[in-house]
């Protein structure tokens, strides 16, 4: 992995095992994939909520918001998607390292990029793949922006799903149903597979 020249690594005072036994959970990525619609922005928003209401510390990474400033000098060429995909993973690193839950919700339609996300991590474990799971006909159907109908005359290049391939996990850690599953029962679902893991506690 790349890095500046003539930087070192300067060790925190406060370790992130401090961090988590002050937050009562261990820091995560929740990272939500699926095509545009799939409606990974409103799953990874009632996730949080829920896990807000047992007071743990969370924060969402928006495709879209993250655009507005972070990777606003960036195209949707495959190049910079994949730079789009390195720098959010660092982003999220961060919020780990923090002991917070971050939940990014991302196309990231490319299985390697998403791969290097989960090899920036410390564990494994403390990356989580949610491939939300929903048709293409039904994201063009939700689609509200008309950004599929535009695709589709030519007018976006590189479009997920249209004009650029979006890559299914290959073994996603988890996967919902977003097309035909209600929200409640897919919230519902990501919350018990945390319980699971012994990520957060069971009430």
């Amino acid at each position: 992995m790349n890095k500046s020249s003539n930087t070192f690594w300067h060790p925190a005072s406060v370790t992130r095992q401090d961090r988590q036994k002050l937050n009562g959970h261990s820091g995560t990525i929740l990272w939500f994939t699926g095509l545009s619609g799939s409606g990974k922005s409103t799953l990874a928003h009632a996730v949080e909520e829920k896990l807000y209401q047992r007071q743990c510390r969370t924060t969402v990474l928006d495709g879209d918001n993250v655009r507005h400033g972070l990777c606003g000098d960036l195209s949707f060429s495959g190049e910079d998607r994949t730079e789009n995909i390195r720098r959010i993973g660092q982003v999220a690193c961060l919020f780990v390292d923090a002991g917070m839950i971050v939940l990014t919700a991302f196309i990231s339609p490319f299985r390697i990029d998403r791969q290097r996300v989960r090899m920036m991590v410390t564990k494994a474990e403390d990356f989580i793949e949610i491939y939300c799971d929903c048709p293409l006909e039904i994201c063009e159907q939700r689609d509200i922006k008309g950004l599929y109908q535009r695709a589709r005359k030519g007018e976006i290049a590189d479009f997920t799903g249209i004009s650029s391939p979006y890559e299914a996990p290959a073994n996603a850690d988890l996967i919902v149903d977003t097309g035909t599953a209600a929200v409640d029962q897919c919230v519902k679902q990501v919350i018990e597979f945390l319980e699971g893991r012994g990520m957060i506690e069971k009430i």
